[in-house]
C-alpha cells in the first residue's frame, strides 16, 4: 500500500469535527481501505510493524538532539473492543524503548482528590517518545456521564477542558492520534461468550460486564457525544470499525505509520570527528 493509500484511510477514517456523530450509521464489520482478508491483513500488519520501528526509532533518537516532538496514541472503545489487542499487536512491534503504555483504571483516592487530568498529566509522553493510553482522559465524561458520578453541568465543563488540553497539546509539540474502536453490540457478546467458554480467558471477565451491556445506549450516546464536542482540526477522532481484529489492528498502525511518516523525525548528525574517533579505535591495540 502506498502512502497515497494511508493518506486516504485516514480520511476515510476521520470524523468531521463538531458535527453530530450516529455511531448507528457505521458499519463495526466494515474494512474500509484495508487489505482483502484476515491474512493478508496480518501480513500488511507486519510490514507496516518493521517500517514503524524505524520511524519510533529516528523518533527516540532525535529527542537526543533537542527534537521536542512526541506521538500520543489514545484508544477508546466498549469491553472488548480490543484496546489491549491493538497494544499487544501494533506496539509488540515497536522497541520498547520510546515507548510509554499506561492503562487508566477507576481513579485512585489520591486521583480523585485532584482535578480530573491530572492523573493523564503526570503520565503524558516526553520529548521523543511513543505514549499510547488504554483508556484515557475520556473516562470522565464518559463513565463520569452514564453512571451520573459527577452533576451534568460539571460534565459539561469537561468536554471544553478536554479540548483546551489537547490544543496545548498539540501546541507543545505532541501529535494527538485518537482512535475510537467502534464494536458492535452482537460482536461484543460472542467476545463475552468465548471469555466464559475459555479458562484462560475468563480473567478478563466480570459479572459486572453483562450489566454494562443493559446500558449499551447510554454508553453510545456517551460517545456519540464526546465524538462531536472533543474532535479538531488538530485533534480528530478516527473510528476504526472493530469487529474484525485484523482490520482494527491493521488500520490503528496505518493510521501510525501515516503520521509518523508526516513528522519524518531524522537521526541526529553526529557531534564529534567520525573520522578521528575511527581513527583512534583502529590505532588500539
Amino acid at each position: 500500500m502506498t502512502h497515497k493509500d494511508s493518506a486516504s484511510l485516514r480520511e476515510r477514517l476521520r470524523l468531521p469535527p463538531g458535527r453530530p456523530v450516529d455511531l448507528g450509521r457505521y458499519d463495526a464489520a466494515a474494512t474500509p481501505g484495508g487489505p482483502h482478508g484476515k491474512a493478508a491483513g496480518k501480513a500488511a500488519t507486519a510490514r507496516t510493524g518493521e517500517r514503524l520501528a524505524v520511524l519510533q526509532e529516528r523518533l527516540w533518537a532525535a529527542s537526543t538532539a533537542g527534537d521536542r516532538r512526541r506521538v500520543l496514541l489514545v484508544l477508546q472503545g466498549m469491553d472488548t473492543s480490543g484496546k489491549g489487542g491493538t497494544v499487544k499487536h501494533v506496539i509488540g512491534l515497536l522497541n520498547p524503548s520510546g515507548c510509554r503504555i499506561t492503562a487508566f483504571k477507576a481513579p485512585t483516592a489520591e486521583e480523585r482528590a485532584h482535578p480530573f487530568l491530572w492523573r493523564v498529566e503526570q503520565v503524558l509522553p516526553v520529548r521523543g517518545e511513543l505514549g499510547i493510553f488504554d483508556r484515557s482522559h475520556y473516562e470522565d465524561v464518559l463513565i463520569a456521564r452514564v453512571r451520573e458520578l459527577a452533576p451534568a453541568p460539571e460534565i459539561a465543563r469537561r468536554y471544553e477542558q478536554i479540548k483546551r488540553f489537547e490544543q496545548s497539546l498539540t501546541g507543545d509539540g505532541v501529535t494527538l492520534i485518537k482512535c475510537f474502536l467502534h464494536i458492535s453490540y452482537e460482536e461484543q457478546r460472542r467476545r463475552l461468550l468465548k471469555r466464559l467458554d475459555k479458562p484462560e480467558k475468563r480473567w478478563k471477565f466480570a459479572a459486572s460486564d453483562i450489566d454494562d451491556r443493559a446500558l449499551w445506549p447510554a454508553f453510545q450516546e456517551s460517545y456519540e457525544i464526546a465524538l462531536e464536542r472533543c474532535g479538531t482540526s488538530k485533534a480528530p477522532w478516527y473510528l476504526v470499525p472493530a469487529d474484525h481484529k485484523w482490520y482494527r489492528n491493521w488500520a490503528v498502525s496505518r493510521l501510525l505509520l501515516e503520521h509518523l511518516e508526516e513528522l519524518d523525525p531524522r537521526y541526529p548528525e553526529a557531534d564529534f570527528d567520525v573520522a578521528a574517533c575511527r581513527k583512534r579505535l583502529l590505532e588500539q591495540p
